[in-house]
């Protein structure tokens, strides 16, 4: 009940101009449109706008969640391109080549293209979109897709973490993509037994490219990666225990627009990438043969790569070897051995060389090691495998194809003892 004497002041409620009651913060502009007006958590003023009332109220909902879950306000500026350079920023962890790897991958791909879209324009279709018109314009590998995927979605996540998205609309992108271009089908083939000892065979014939000899033979019969391989040096091996210490990897990057591309060591990819790896004797003779060479030819090692030197595999000119050179030794190697087989004119059952790089080297080694039933735990140790599901998916598919092979050999076998019994 009302105090006598006191007036109650009915409070007038501001109105559009279709005589619709407006909320707190609403307000019907001069040319019809309506804004809607608040204040962060930190006191600051941020307006929206909309044409229509109802409109203005559905993006209000869209503030209050955002407030409800923290969500900055303040990102209406702020484009993709300004959280890569924060991310730049406080960055930490990465080997240099890789981070730089990285920065190149944003700034050739990213930067001029999704990177100018503000983020809270950013769907979730405007990265598949992007991903495709890399695969089907620009005609990008998976593989450089999959870096690109990388940094994008650190960056992303950044603006998740600091409360300017709420969810990362790069998640999943990259799975879609592989899946609808049946990426996951395409798995890195082992070279069979006939066409190693082609490879092989060929290489050893006295010629151009038997200089090529010991390195092939190196990365066939111990499963190092490329760049294990080429920063090997003599202090590396111990030939009377007949063992190989993988302890660094060589690494050819470009560090910066100043800098240039130059050479690097790198410590292994992984803790499990140290490891002890034991010599077989055709490895053993690779190394003895390619001493050998050196000696002959006069060739010593000149390269010095951050304190490192006394390489094993070097040039003609004593520097370290590069990966690229070694996969266009490959690829000639392929062709020119191709050649000679054709050339025989042995048409039937001819064994060719697929293609395959310096990597494929490595999957044949594990390929043979599945074939000859080595211990699976001893694989990812002798590999450098930090997780043994990488290991068992290798041997998964090596034993796959093993047992195919097998199961055709069984039919055979009882098609001709049903032929013999007949006679």
């Amino acid at each position: 009940m009302p105090m006598k004497g006191v007036r109650i002041m009915a409070i007038e409620r501001r109105k559009d101009n279709k005589n619709r009651v407006l909320k707190d913060g609403e307000h019907q502009r001069k040319n019809g449109s309506y804004e809607y007006k608040w204040r962060d958590k930190r006191g600051k003023r941020h307006s929206i706008y909309a044409k229509t009332l109802n409109e203005l109220r559905e993006k209000e909902d869209d503030v209050l969640r955002d407030v409800l879950d923290g969500i900055q306000a303040d990102n209406n500026k702020l484009t993709v391109n300004d959280l890569y350079y924060r991310w730049i920023q406080i960055k930490r962890g990465l080997k240099d080549n890789t981070f730089q790897n990285y920065k190149y991958m944003y700034t050739q791909f990213v930067e001029e293209n999704l990177g100018v879209v503000k983020i809270t324009d950013l769907k979730r279709s405007d990265v598949r979109a992007f991903y495709n018109h890399l695969a089907d314009q620009q005609n990008l590998k998976a593989a450089t897709i999959d870096c690109i995927h990388t940094v994008l979605h650190q960056v992303l996540d950044l603006a998740v973490e600091d409360d300017y998205l709420r969810y990362n609309p790069s998640d999943n992108a990259l799975k879609e993509l592989k899946k609808a271009h049946n990426v996951d089908s395409k798995k890195r083939k082992a070279l069979t037994i006939q066409e190693q000892e082609l490879f092989i065979s060929f290489l050893e014939k006295q010629g151009q490219y038997h200089r090529w000899y010991p390195i092939f033979v190196v990365l066939l019969w111990t499963g190092m990666r490329v760049g294990e391989i080429t920063g090997l040096r003599w202090c590396d091996i111990n030939m009377e225990e007949e063992t190989i210490s993988v302890n660094h990897t060589l690494v050819y990057y470009n560090k910066g627009q100043s800098d240039g591309c130059s050479f690097a060591i790198n410590t292994p990819k992984t803790k499990a990438g140290c490891r002890i790896i034991p010599m077989l004797p055709i490895v053993k003779k690779a190394f003895l043969k390619e001493k050998l060479y050196q000696e002959e030819a006069e060739i010593t090692c000149t390269a010095v790569v951050d304190g490192y030197s006394d390489f094993i595999f070097v040039n003609r000119f004593g520097g370290v070897q590069h990966q690229g050179t070694l996969n266009k030794a490959l690829r000639r190697i392929i062709r020119d051995c191709n050649y000679q087989v054709i050339e025989k004119g042995q048409t039937e059952d001819l064994v060719t060389l697929p293609k395959f790089s310096n990597h494929s080297l490595r999957h044949t080694f594990t390929t043979r090691m599945c074939e000859a039933d080595v211990n699976i735990k001893a694989m990812q140790d002798i590999l450098g495998h930090q997780d043994a599901e990488t290991t068992l998916n290798i041997y998964t598919t090596a034993t796959k194809e093993l047992k195919r092979e097998e199961m055709t050999n069984l039919g055979s076998y009882f098609e001709n003892y049903g032929k013999l019994k007949v006679v």
